[in-house]
């Protein structure tokens, strides 16, 4: 399934990729959307979290496949400050999101967009849980965009 969405920060590109590559700021921004741990590693232009959450919010359906809680890898590579390969892995389980995030200056902001594809490799179901796996992507992505715009507000 084909997904994409952005979110828009009042911040020059330089200042808004400082703060995706701040492990303070991701750390922060993970809590705030629920995960019980976060572990994140950042070395050089490569940034890692590696998160556990529980499930309670999803269909009876999809805690079926990946249990009451999941353990959950995010992985952007970034080339320069502009733009990086994406993915979020569920280890153990057939669903996966990859693509590219990109920081493109607007104005006097910037937009930060994901462009990719969720996959479910599952028959019969598949279908459902990438559209599961893309609204949860999608809600997630807004509430970074949250602490973010307070992160470079000042409020940390």
């Amino acid at each position: 399934m084909k997904l994409t969405h952005s979110v828009r920060y009042d911040a020059p590109v330089a200042d808004v990729y400082a703060m995706l590559t701040d492990p303070a700021f991701r750390e922060k921004a993970a809590l705030a959307q629920g995960v019980t741990s976060v572990d994140v590693s950042v070395n050089g232009g490569t940034v890692t979290l590696e998160m556990q959450q529980p499930n309670t919010d999803l269909p009876g359906f999809a805690r079926k496949i990946v249990g009451d809680d999941s353990r959950v890898i995010q992985a952007e590579a970034w080339n320069g400050s502009d733009s990086a390969d994406f993915s979020i892995t569920i280890p153990g389980t057939p669903g996966s999101i990859s693509g590219v995030r990109t920081l493109t200056a607007d104005g006097d902001g910037t937009l930060d967009s994901f462009d990719g594809e969720a996959k479910a490799k599952i028959p019969l179901v598949g279908g459902k849980l990438e559209s599961l796996i893309a609204t949860k992507l999608k809600e997630g992505w807004d509430g970074e965009h949250v602490v973010g715009t307070a992160w470079l507000a000042g409020e940390r």
